[in-house]
């Protein structure tokens, strides 16, 4: 009996002493699991933390990139409207200037033919008495004192005018350069908006919690990846067209001659239908000369000269013209308001196309108008120009053989020429 108890002891010590061990274990593995886990979960959480910042920081500049193209178009809208107050303001002054140009020379004509000077003498002779001498020879000085007073207002509106249009060049070119901005600010916020749309994705990544939906993610970051690439690389291949179109159009404005087509002999042509006629021309860069037909306004004062240097938009028509026209104004404005200004410095106007004259269609271009320089001429119907700006293309080139400029596709058919 003895014997058994102490037998029944001994296995129970035996046995105690194993599990103690077990327990420890088990107790060890837990603690090592839930380490495991806390380390995970501290991992992810530091790496969500990363991608919520990229998130945040990408944002940012979208933010920015979009912030600034408001304050551009804004800033557009408002120019414009000066432009445009401008414009109006021009408009008045070139009207009171050639208003002027024609009394004044009409006096200056008269006093020609008719001997003014001479006649006050005879006026003053033929006094029937002192004071009425003097009465006249009073009401001679008034005349002579208006004339004076014209003279100055004249010489005041045209420093007045170039003021006024070199604010407004001023303002369109800004719009020009804002609207290139716009351009460039687009190409960068679609490669911010690109790198975005990964870092969301890299994010959505880290925070999934089954493999397969992971796996899924990982696979549309891949993919937006490889569209964020394609997006810088297109930004990149955008701004080196720019520069490369900046540098080709800065080159031809400098060799700049519109090829004047010469010795136009007109034949029959059977099959076509517009009414215009073939016609077998020879080129010359020699500028023709400079005969104009029968004008609606013609200048009645000294041209303005100006210099060569090229102040309108790069690629624009107005551009172009400027280089093909070295003689044309600095300070003319958007082409519609062309007609205008070149009146007010003197330059005749009229509806008769010459070779040589700029061509202006006052309400094409989306109301900006259109210039080109004429470069051969069949008849009122039937010309060629050079000009840039023209279906896309910033360049300078003859893009539309013989056409019909009073046609309504060209702004509804309104043309008019400046002479040189």
């Amino acid at each position: 009996m003895k014997k058994q108890i102490l037998a029944t002891v001994l296995l129970s010590t035996i046995a105690l002493t194993q599990l103690a061990p077990m327990t420890s274990v088990s107790a060890q593995d837990t603690d090592s699991k839930i380490s495991a886990v806390e380390n995970k979960i501290s991992s992810l959480n530091s790496q969500q933390a990363a991608a919520q910042a990229q998130v945040d920081s990408i944002q940012a500049n979208v933010n920015q990139i979009k912030d600034q193209q408001s304050k551009l178009a804004a800033e557009n809208e408002k120019l414009q409207a000066e432009s445009d107050a401008l414009f109006a303001e021009i408009t008045v002054l070139s009207e009171n200037i050639v208003a002027r140009n024609e009394v004044l020379s009409a006096q200056a004509r008269s006093a020609q033919t008719e001997g003014t000077a001479l006649n006050y003498i005879a006026t003053v002779l033929d006094s029937n008495s002192i004071s009425d001498a003097v009465s006249r020879v009073t009401a001679m000085t008034e005349l002579v004192s208006a004339n004076n007073d014209m003279i100055r207002q004249q010489e005041a509106d045209k420093v007045a005018i170039e003021e006024k249009q070199k604010a407004n060049q001023e303002a369109i070119n800004t719009i020009a350069a804002n609207q290139q901005q716009l351009s460039d600010d687009e190409q960068t916020l679609k490669t911010q908006q690109a790198e975005l749309e990964v870092a969301k994705l890299n994010l959505a990544a880290e925070l999934s919690t089954a493999e397969n939906e992971k796996q899924s993610l990982l696979e549309q970051k891949a993919a937006a990846e490889a569209a964020a690439a394609k997006a810088a690389a297109e930004e990149a291949a955008y701004r080196a067209a720019q520069e490369a179109q900046a540098k080709a159009l800065a080159a031809a404005a400098v060799t700049a001659t519109p090829t004047v087509l010469s010795n136009v002999t007109t034949q029959t042509n059977s099959g076509d239908t517009s009414g215009a006629s073939a016609t077998t021309v020879s080129e010359s860069t020699v500028a023709p000369a400079n005969t104009v037909a029968t004008t609606e306004t013609v200048a009645t004062t000294a041209k303005v000269s100006y210099s060569s240097a090229n102040t309108y938009p790069v690629g624009q028509c107005t551009w172009g013209a400027k280089a093909l026209a070295p003689w044309v104004g600095n300070y003319w404005g958007n082409a519609n308001q062309w007609p205008a200004s070149a009146q007010a410095a003197g330059y005749s106007v009229g509806s008769t196309p010459v070779v040589g004259a700029v061509a202006v269609w006052p309400y094409d271009g989306g109301g900006y108008g259109h210039v080109a320089v004429v470069t051969a001429v069949q008849s009122a119907t039937n010309i060629q120009v050079s000009e840039s700006n023209y279906a896309g293309s910033m360049s300078i080139g003859n893009y539309r053989g013989w056409f019909n400029p009073t046609a309504s596709t060209w702004g509804g058919g309104t043309v008019l020429y400046i002479y040189p």
